[in-house]
């Protein structure tokens, strides 16, 4: 007999609430215990450790699929230009570094923790990008001088623009991570970071909807794709 390949074929409750479970506590900067108790009012009864153990089993599944397509659509056209940028993340009181790639519209196209920021990491990093979304026509970056070094090794040191406000646009991606950082009481494994930064920004392109730059009815309608999109992942 052919093995089933339902991802939810082991669980009880149904896929629309485990996909509702994962949304709610990836998109939003919510601890465990606050999508129990949320989830409870609206007559879903979970442990917090249910939370846990859906989010880590189908969070990264719901994800690359969501990027498999999204990198589809993606690779179909040119990139004007990337922003690269790192931050800092304590792990056990150790710092440890989050590399970050967005494109000219601020959409996140890759997440990648490393322990140090030197040459090798930038290099990794780098490549590691482009050999998801392919080459793009510029590349900006602070003045960390393992981007200028990572990028003359692959023979793309032209590609890089620096400057004061240039990077804003990585910079300001940042953000929303940091507030999920911050509601989840800070990371304790480098492995744990990796997952959920690369399931965070997927999460965070596909909601995101810019709703200050459309109006009101064009925001409806693509919010509401979005999350039909979503109820239909893995379906």
């Amino acid at each position: 007999m052919a093995k089933s390949t339902n991802p939810f074929r082991y669980f009880d409750s149904s896929p629309e609430v485990i996909r509702l479970v994962v949304m709610v506590y990836v998109k939003y900067p919510l601890s465990l215990r606050n999508v129990e108790d949320l989830l409870f009012e609206r007559g879903i009864d979970i442990c917090h450790k249910t939370v846990r153990l859906w989010w880590n089993r189908f969070g990264p599944m719901f994800a690359a699929e969501i990027r498999r397509k999204r990198v589809q659509n993606m690779r179909a056209h040119a990139h004007w230009r990337w922003h690269l940028d790192e931050v800092y993340v304590r792990i056990n009181g150790e710092m440890r570094y989050l590399w970050s790639a967005v494109d000219h519209e601020g959409e996140v196209l890759e997440s990648y923790v490393t322990e140090t920021r030197d040459r090798a990491a930038a290099l990794k990093f780098i490549k590691k990008t482009m050999q998801r979304h392919g080459r793009t026509g510029a590349i900006v970056t602070d003045g960390l001088r393992s981007y200028g070094a990572a990028l003359k090794a692959i023979g793309a040191a032209d590609l890089q623009k620096t400057g004061r406000w240039l990077n804003n646009r990585v910079e300001n991606s940042h953000l929303p991570f940091r507030r999920r950082e911050r509601a989840m009481e800070r990371f304790r494994r480098m492995k744990t970071l990796q997952k959920f930064a690369a399931v965070h920004g997927t999460v965070h392109n596909h909601f995101n909807q810019e709703r200050h730059l459309i109006s009101r009815d064009l925001y409806r309608e693509r919010r509401s794709a979005a999350l039909a999109e979503w109820r239909a992942v893995m379906g």
